[in-house]
């Protein structure tokens, strides 16, 4: 019951949070100056057609009256329709979102392998020269942003040796029927080889321009945990028993070390997820950041509104699962 009634307090917490960020947005954007109207008529139009547009769009009304309109759209799952393509928002946003997901979660496992090894390393090789190396070049990976990370990506690995793709998802060349947007996870289920290997080619950069920061915080974290973990009761028994220390280190340590970083890495996903803004727009990847600089650039208002409220969704998703799976893998909490 106690469980039951947090997961419901947190849902109710989550909605709050959701409803404020769309008054926050909804207000915000159009408080900003610039008529996006304007930028969808050529430029003998007149002040009939202009009218008529704000009519069709509701901007010839007031900001409360254009919020609850588009609130009890989005109740319904109609986020309107983007001024500057004349789509549905929502297919627009659905359609990109899995992209932007299948480079997230590329990019977090490549940042939870990297991070997870270096801490192991780290600890395994605890008050030498090698822990040193370790945290030098975390330090030296955590201070450069990714889109900098991106940037030489692109310079090693697309022109000075040309291995990956330096832009877009996928060669136009493939012929490709899949069901879903989820290109990468539907040719694996599909076992079509040809396009896995391509879509890593193009996802492969900047799924690790965005890995490389996060994994030095992952292993940061991990290390210090680890050696705290060192010091326990029950890691000094699993010694006197005759354990090598790698296997002290990864059945012992690692399984009561590893909380923290298991909240840290939810955390930082989101903001992962947000990262993906300029990676996209740098590698010309067709996911969902790279629209919503297209949308803010023409000020295409609707698209920008859903873009933003499924970013909030998907952060308030994230960190909700993150915190019920920490509570249920945490005895003491589980049990509170």
């Amino acid at each position: 019951m106690p469980l039951l009634r947090a997961i419901f307090m947190r849902l109710i917490s989550t909605a709050i949070t959701l409803f404020g960020v769309a008054v926050i947005v909804f207000v915000v954007i159009r408080v900003v100056p610039g008529n996006p109207i304007a930028m969808m008529l050529p430029p003998g139009a007149t002040e009939a057609d202009i009218a008529r547009l704000e009519t069709q769009y509701g901007f010839d009304k007031s900001i409360f009256e254009q919020f609850i309109i588009w609130i009890g759209g989005v109740i319904q799952g109609d986020f309107g329709t983007s001024i500057s393509l004349r789509q549905p928002v929502s297919t627009l946003v659905l359609n990109r979102l899995p992209a932007t997901l299948e480079l997230s979660i590329v990019a977090l496992t490549i940042a939870v392998l990297m991070g997870g090894a270096m801490a192991l390393f780290g600890t395994r090789f605890r008050d030498t020269k090698a822990e040193g190396a370790i945290d030098v070049s975390a330090g030296m990976a955590l201070s450069i942003p990714d889109f900098l990370w991106g940037l030489v990506l692109i310079l090693l690995f697309g022109v000075l040796w040309p291995i990956f793709h330096i832009s877009g998802r996928i060669s136009p060349s493939l012929n490709i029927d899949f069901t879903t947007n989820f290109f990468l996870f539907e040719a694996f289920a599909r076992l079509r080889f040809d396009v896995i290997g391509d879509l890593i080619g193009h996802m492969f950069m900047p799924a690790l321009a965005l890995a490389i920061p996060l994994a030095a915080i992952i292993a940061q974290l991990l290390k210090q945990s680890l050696k705290e973990t060192m010091h326990l009761d029950y890691v000094t028994l699993a010694r006197t028993k005759g354990y090598a220390e790698g296997r002290v280190i990864t059945h012992e340590a690692l399984p009561n070390a590893i909380l923290p970083t298991l909240t840290l890495v939810g955390v930082q996903f989101t903001f992962l997820i947000g990262g993906t803004v300029i990676i996209e727009r740098l590698f010309s990847y067709e996911g969902l950041g790279n629209m919503a600089i297209d949308a803010v650039i023409n000020r295409d208002l609707p698209l920008i509104q859903g873009i933003v409220i499924l970013f909030a969704l998907i952060f308030t998703l994230v960190n909700l699962a993150v915190d019920m799976l920490y509570t249920v893998l945490n005895p003491r909490l589980r049990h509170a």
